[in-house]
């Protein structure tokens, strides 16, 4: 099937991998957790331990080490607190349970949403604190889905003060930034938004050769070739058939080459994110070990965690790590849980998740088993994916905005502005009842523009509509027929979206009038860049349903990153920050970044406070 497969491509935009859930010797047929989970404290098990961490993982029955943080998981998030303590002065040990570093970041866009992050670009954008707080309570506080304990002003403050020198932090140990040119806020036309971008960064091309021989085969890889392309340039790729396209293509083909020519393995994204915050903790002698995972957290009488119990092997071996000064859970959510999603997610009617094989759940659960408290278990970094017989999701940005396209649900009607974010959409498509929508595009379209990983052509391959991917028609009629669409509730529909379109105005929805719309317009396209007719036979059709990056729900923290009890008092000694904990957005996307920003930001901020005098805590 000569279906494009762009791995390494921004999750937002080229965002068709077909992530396979490949089985792992580690992974659990249920639940969130290979072992039950239990309370511990130091009490039950040996309580001085006089061995120090080596560099990978114990392969004895039984060992007990002291350390003075232990780190779950090992994301760009797990990787940059460990980095920061490291600079701290004090001995952290990072855990990963699965055999494979990086987790979702590796999958990820690698974009972070930082204000004022300090990155230099060619375009002055103005923006400031108030102008950046103004924005995250317009879209987090005043929407209709607020969320007040996850993301308190001392939350927000905390986020976009230490935001900047995070950034600069990673800067100063070596790490390369790069501003992502244009990309627009979420929600622009809200106070405090950005219409022309400048508060989203990425990681510059990074050579995956410079990382030592033995860790270059455990950094978790997509299923296809690694492209390295910008998340700005994506759009013009999208695009291939326009000059713009064309060029870009060849701009990259050009890296590629370049790079390949002097021996390297050039990356970016996620890719290039992860691959340099694990070059600085291997060239710091930070020990990483895998295959080990979280069994339980230890706490003391007074309910302060004072270490963690891991085991390797299933389970058969076990270790027991006393902690001197706290705990990080930075394992991600729980996306890849059956049991967790089929409490939390009642109201998805399931998710198909691009999230990593080991976002099983079990750092939340295990805080949840001290008594923490926990927020948003219900949402999702949630996107609209299409999906073949097989049940693989394919991430669909572009397809939404781009002209000739319409969504409609069951009864053919539109329910929503198709070129919002893609939070935003799904929260839409909830709302309306609308699982699956549907996405039909018509042949101008299939000309220009790629549709769900299909390079742009005449029809699609045989392969694509044997897979149940793609749907096609000579006519909107037939089409409505075979997707289960009401015929004349869909005829009706577009007969009106056609004549808005040629018009150049969305009157229902207002489809092309945001600038965040534009972002992923076709700008060659008159008179409105997102609208284009849905006219010229044969039709193609797709089923669209909710798709996530993660979980957005998890163990609610301060301004700290510190845990807290449902009371708001404090677990002592035990931090959670990423997808691990409840998100500071909200039920909100802010923007391109909006999932590692905070992670990354939160996770440099539990680090220093970790590093405090306990006096000063």
């Amino acid at each position: 099937m000569d279906i494009l497969r762009p791995t390494s491509f921004p999750r937002l935009v080229l965002s068709f991998h077909r992530w396979r859930n490949r089985p792992q010797p580690w992974a659990p047929s249920s639940g969130c957790g290979r072992l039950p989970l239990q309370l511990r404290s130091l009490a039950t098990v040996t309580p001085e331990p006089t061995t120090t961490p080596p560099a990978s993982a114990p392969t004895t029955p039984v060992q007990n080490y002291a350390v003075d943080v232990l780190v779950v998981g090992s994301g760009a998030a797990a990787l940059t607190a460990s980095l920061r303590l490291h600079a701290l002065g004090l001995k952290p040990l990072v855990v990963e349970k699965t055999s494979l570093v990086g987790g979702t970041t590796c999958y990820s866009g690698g974009a972070l949403w930082i204000p004022n992050s300090g990155v230099r670009s060619s375009t002055i954008i103005p923006d400031d604190f108030d102008r950046a707080l103004t924005y995250m309570k317009a879209v987090i506080d005043d929407g209709e889905r607020p969320a007040t304990r996850p993301s308190t002003l001392a939350r927000k403050v905390a986020f976009l003060k230490e935001g900047p020198k995070m950034v600069k932090f990673l800067a100063s140990q070596g790490f390369r930034w790069i501003r992502s040119t244009g990309y627009p806020d979420y929600y622009p036309e809200l106070p405090g938004g950005n219409a022309g971008g400048g508060r989203t960064i990425e990681p510059v091309v990074f050579d995956l050769n410079r990382l030592p021989r033995e860790w270059r085969g455990k950094v978790r890889k997509g299923t296809g070739p690694n492209v390295p392309v910008y998340g700005f340039e994506a759009g013009n790729v999208y695009r291939m058939r326009s000059l713009d396209g064309m060029l870009t293509l060849l701009k990259v083909g050009g890296r590629v080459l370049g790079q390949r020519a002097l021996g390297r393995q050039p990356v970016t994204l996620g890719m290039s994110l992860f691959g340099q915050v694990l070059l600085f903790n291997v060239q710091r002698g930070i020990p990483i070990w895998t295959g080990v995972a979280l069994e339980s957290l230890n706490i003391d009488d007074r309910g302060n965690v004072v270490g963690a119990t891991i085991s390797r092997d299933d389970g058969k071996n076990i270790a027991n790590i006393q902690t001197r000064k706290g705990v990080v859970l930075a394992a991600g959510g729980f996306a890849r849980s059956a049991s967790m999603r089929a409490e939390h997610h009642l109201a998805s009617g399931g998710s198909h998740s691009l999230a990593s094989p080991g976002d099983t759940g079990d750092a939340i659960t295990a805080a949840v088993q001290i008594g923490a408290a926990t927020e948003l278990m219900d949402e999702a970094w949630w996107g609209a994916v299409v999906v073949d017989r097989a049940g693989e999701p394919a991430w669909m940005q572009y397809e939404r905005a781009l002209p000739h396209s319409i969504i409609v649900d069951k009864q053919g009607k539109r329910f929503t502005n198709e070129a919002v974010n893609y939070t935003r959409f799904v929260h839409e498509q909830f709302r309306a009842g609308a699982v699956p929508a549907y996405l039909i595009v018509d042949s101008k379209n299939r000309g220009k523009y790629i549709l769900a990983g299909i390079p742009p052509g005449r029809g699609v391959s045989q392969g694509a509509l044997e897979s149940g991917l793609i749907v096609k028609a000579d006519s909107l009629r037939e089409l409505a027929v075979a997707m289960g669409i009401d015929e004349m509730g869909l005829e009706e529909t577009v007969r009106r979206f056609n004549q808005m379109a040629e018009k150049g105005v969305d009157e229902d929805f207002g489809r092309g009038s945001s600038s965040y719309d534009k972002f992923f317009a076709d700008p060659k396209h008159r008179p409105n860049g997102n609208l284009g007719p849905v006219s010229r036979p044969p039709f193609y059709a797709a089923r669209v349903y909710p798709g996530d990056l993660g979980t957005k729900g998890g163990v609610l923290t301060d301004e700290h990153a510190r845990a807290l009890r449902d009371d708001g008092n404090v677990i002592s000694g035990l931090y959670a920050v990423g997808n691990s904990s409840a998100s500071v957005m909200g039920k909100e996307y802010l923007g391109a970044g909006s999932t590692l920003g905070p992670g990354l930001t939160f996770a440099y901020i539990a680090a220093n406070h970790i590093a405090l005098p306990s006096a000063e805590k």
